[in-house]
């Protein structure tokens, strides 16, 4: 198999443990919306290393933004679509100030304003999976004799 070949089946089957492991988390935990921002980011992650949505600052710093626009919002003005909508876009634009673009972190707001989630979302599942979700990658990433990530903040 050549190398290129040997590296699409590795991130796929790399892809697919990941997806594995965040179910078998999220039911774990009792958390069934950690699937939700993460299933995307996997497969970014995955699929795509070396790209600059897919390094730590900004998958921690993508969904910590989102995550908290989010909730800041809900505070402030209940869980309506405007609100949703106003979150989408103010994380994309605090995303690319903080130089922390991840648009799947994008969905966050969404989940929050019809899921009415509060502070703890941001913690659980926010940030515990997006730095689970980086240790599997890095660990992946490794195995597989790369060094990844390209770039840490």
């Amino acid at each position: 198999m050549s190398p290129r070949y040997f590296r699409i089946l590795a991130h796929s089957v790399g892809g697919a443990v990941a997806i594995a492991l965040m179910f078998a988390i999220a039911t774990g935990v009792g958390e069934p919306l950690m699937m939700v921002p993460f299933a995307t980011s996997i497969v970014l992650v995955m699929g795509l290393p070396e790209a600059a949505p897919a390094q730590p600052r900004a998958i921690v710093g993508g969904h910590l933004i989102s995550a908290t626009v989010g909730v800041v919002l809900v505070a402030i003005f209940g869980g309506d679509w405007w609100v949703a909508a106003l979150g989408v876009g103010l994380a994309i634009g605090l995303m690319q100030l903080a130089d922390a673009f991840h648009p799947p972190a994008g969905i966050s707001p969404i989940i929050v304003a019809t899921n009415h989630a509060g502070l703890t979302f941001i913690a659980v599942p926010v940030l515990a999976g997006a730095l689970i979700l980086l240790a599997y990658a890095w660990i992946f990433q490794r195995l597989l004799g790369d060094n990844r990530p390209v770039r840490w903040i």
